[in-house]
């Protein structure tokens, strides 16, 4: 049973497959991503394995003036259901789900904070490609302070270093709708383009992995085809325009501002270019602030001036679907989700919206009722669509919405 908010649980889906009995150890550069027994530890700890991407790890250090937290006098009573469970409890989730960090905030106040596999409040956990969504706001928060122009120059218009590369010569905005219509597959299986642009990533940089994209089978902004190297080839825009790496830019424009209470953790290549499409490590609490000012339209609660953080109007932009042209829509192509800038988008009429990870990473937000729900896990497979996970998760939430509102 799992036990009280904050707390652990004693008995976790699969624990003795995820380290148990060696006290969830943690893997290294080669196997933290794949090998089973150390996928916990690795996950709560991957911003301290030497070696990963090939580069060191950059720290977005804390806010001085962290946003406060509060705690719920006691847990609600939510209830969510599936077509064959009905009246499932916060307690039935965590038993079905290898969930290593779950947290709901209603108006700013935690309602659920829970741990299982021994993980507590003090670990930092890796976003996987979550981080995609915070690599967005940099591009946002670069257009507000006049580092970009526009998000449909061209993306070798900021990085000169991506000339006569494919990616280079897409637009800002394809990049981060995913639509750079380049021929390539992402789909986890180890030997897939993605897996060979990792390898070419972590011996020569995010760069020299770009330039192995050479074949465009669709006009640019004409699909959806989602593949983690249009991220990188933000983060390389970014640099070129800021002149700082996307984590320095962002720690005192993103991070501490939305009041931080831990530093984060964030790789870069060799080169010292951050690997913005994953790799981003924070703590579940810190995860729940930056969804708290997304929930807020990009400005901190707590703060009397009202200060945007991230432009609102780019925010809404990245995470609306009605701004979204069709093919970007959710249920175009009998696709659940659709995406913005780099979010994924609930359908619905009402604007919800969301930041995934593989394995099960995820946080939702729902800015009308100002809910938020983040989640760290250690699923059994990438795609948390190929086991219950993606499933139960979404009656979750769905649940949660309906306490309070209506969906």
């Amino acid at each position: 049973m799992a036990c009280c908010a904050a707390g652990f649980s004693a008995a976790a889906p699969d624990e003795d497959k995820l380290g148990k009995a060696q006290d969830y150890p943690v893997g290294n550069a080669k196997n933290w991503s794949t090998a089973e027994r150390v996928r916990v530890g690795s996950f709560s700890a991957q911003g301290e394995i030497a070696g990963v991407y090939g580069g060191r790890v950059q720290v977005m250090p804390p806010s001085r003036n962290p946003m406060p937290l509060p705690r719920a006098d006691h847990e609600p009573a939510f209830r969510w259901s599936l077509r064959d469970a009905r009246d499932l409890t916060i307690d039935d989730y965590l038993a079905r789900q290898r969930v290593m960090g779950l947290l709901i905030i209603k108006d700013g106040v935690v309602q659920v904070e829970r741990y299982q596999y021994a993980r507590t409040a003090q670990h930092r956990f890796v976003s996987q490609s979550m981080a995609k969504s915070i690599t967005s706001l940099a591009v946002g928060i670069a257009l507000r302070d006049g580092k970009i122009r526009s998000l449909d120059d061209r993306a070798d218009h900021y990085a000169s270093n991506l000339s006569g590369t494919l990616l280079g010569e897409t637009s800002i905005r394809n990049l981060l709708r995913m639509a750079s219509g380049a021929k390539f597959v992402e789909n986890y299986s180890g030997h897939d383009d993605a897996a060979r642009f990792a390898t070419t990533l972590f011996n020569d940089g995010i760069v020299s992995a770009i330039a192995t994209i050479t074949e465009r089978e669709a006009p640019q902004g004409s699909r959806f085809s989602y593949f983690t190297a249009q991220t990188q080839a933000l983060s390389a825009v970014l640099q070129a325009a800021t002149g700082s790496s996307v984590s320095d830019y962002l720690a005192t424009r993103l991070w501490q501002p939305i009041g931080a209470e831990t530093s984060a953790l964030w790789w870069a290549d060799k080169h010292g270019v951050t690997v913005g499409g994953s790799a981003f490590n924070a703590t579940l609490r810190d995860y729940g602030r930056l969804g708290i000012v997304l929930a807020n339209d990009g400005v901190r609660p707590d703060d009397a001036n009202r200060r945007a953080i991230i432009p609102r109007d780019y925010l809404l932009d990245a995470t609306d679907w009605h701004r979204a042209d069709a093919p970007f829509r959710p249920g175009y192509d009998k696709r659940y989700y659709g995406y913005g800038y780099q979010f994924w988008l609930f359908p619905g009429e009402r604007r919800r919206f969301a930041m995934l990870g593989v394995f099960g990473q995820l946080l939702f937000v729902d800015p009308s009722l100002k809910l938020v729900m983040v989640q760290t896990a250690a699923n059994a497979t990438a795609k948390a669509s190929d086991t219950s996970l993606a499933r139960e998760a979404d009656a979750l939430w769905r649940g949660l919405v309906r306490h309070y509102g209506a969906w």
